[in-house]
């Protein structure tokens, strides 16, 4: 039979290895099941095909709205997602090609995205109209499912999981880890940071390198462990903010910014050379929990809240914690990781499940539109 076409738009090309990991898995996840042709919105163009080979690329920001909306008419599906892409500056961004698309008469679907925070009248008008008008709707958090029926989603709002929870390592080299310097003869805590942003408006970056860079100190004296600092965003700022956090330790010899340029994969194969994890960044902690590494989050963000109760981890938010009371937490965690290490390994397989569920209801509903064989 003749391959679909699938549109898939999001926060791709380059910028994040989280958001590149979500792709990942739903590029492959399509491929492995239907006769597909792949186009990807995306920042970088260059970058996508390199990491991901889809037939097709689209850069809104240099293509006329003809070519977009040509691109668009040919779809069967028009995916949104997955990762936190509705929120009060960018949702109307994200939202005009679905729009776009349901006027083209194209199906639409949300992929696992998180929502929040809206509490602009026009994003919120916007998300109304664009998600009330799609075919499915998938969320990967209970917080975001409520938010969006608080604003007035009236279709069904579907809970799954995070796609990246379905991503498997890929073998680290020898070669890579010697680039790095690391001593794996000591301990290493993994931690992450991000840069304040429209996702994260109340972030104040002085608290938290603060709060961090006592952290780190803790961690290296307490544990004897070297504090590694893993950047998402290499072409934005979490590197800038890492360096900031260093910067402020006593302790600074003994902490380093990974320098390599890893894939998702390799990521987690990494992070299984972990002893602990202290991470701000979702997808840290995600990569942390397919590698059964024991964590503590800094929630700063519904994404990150949701994903800790999924967990039943309760961490309070990260405006509410203080030096004392972080050093505070990652002493008893520490003390605690065997068991927390088994209480992430038995909630990830559910996790994982749920990611599936969405490629699942995916199926069916290109099933019911481009008459697809069942399985």
């Amino acid at each position: 039979m003749a391959p679909i076409h699938v549109c898939i738009s999001g926060s791709y090309g380059g910028m994040n290895l989280g958001d590149e990991a979500i792709l990942q898995s739903i590029v492959r996840q399509l491929r492995a099941d239907v006769p597909v042709e792949i186009t990807v919105f995306t920042r970088d163009g260059e970058d996508t095909q390199r990491r991901h080979g889809v037939e097709r690329i689209v850069q809104p920001r240099d293509t006329t709205r003809e070519r977009m909306r040509a691109e668009i008419d040919q779809c069967d599906l028009f995916i949104l997602g997955g990762g936190g892409l509705l929120y009060d500056r960018d949702a109307e961004r994200y939202l005009r090609d679905v729009m776009a698309a349901q006027q083209a008469g194209v199906a639409t679907m949300t992929y696992a995205i998180s929502a929040g925070p809206l509490n602009d009248p026009n994003a919120r008008r916007i998300v109304r109209r664009a998600l009330n008008g799609c075919a499915l709707l998938t969320v990967r958090d209970r917080l975001a499912q409520k938010l969006l029926e608080d604003i007035g989603i009236e279709r069904e709002v579907i809970v799954t999981a995070d796609p990246a929870l379905l991503i498997e390592p890929e073998a680290v080299d020898a070669e890579m880890l010697e680039r790095e310097g690391l001593a794996f003869q000591r301990r290493l805590v993994a931690m992450s940071v991000r840069e304040p942003g429209p996702a994260a408006p109340e972030l104040d970056p002085d608290h938290y390198h603060s709060l961090l860079a006592n952290a780190a100190d803790y961690i290296v004296d307490r544990f004897d462990a070297d504090v590694v600092f893993l950047p998402l965003e290499r072409l934005r700022q979490d590197l800038q903010h890492s360096h900031a956090v260093i910067a402020k330790m006593r302790r600074a010899d003994r902490a380093t910014v990974l320098k390599g340029d890893y894939t998702p994969g390799q990521l987690i194969d990494l992070m299984t050379r972990f002893d602990f994890a202290v991470g701000m960044r979702l997808h840290v902690l995600i990569f942390a929990a397919i590698a059964g590494v024991p964590f503590v989050a800094l929630p700063y963000a519904s994404k990150v809240r949701g994903f800790l109760e999924d967990l039943q981890m309760d961490t309070p938010p990260l405006e509410r914690v203080g030096s004392g009371q972080l050093i505070a937490l990652i002493d008893r965690a520490w003390d605690r990781r065997e068991g927390i290490r088994t209480t992430i390994q038995r909630a990830v397989p559910e996790l994982q499940a749920r990611a599936r569920k969405t490629h699942t209801l995916m199926l069916e509903l290109l099933h019911g539109r481009a008459a697809l064989p069942v399985g």
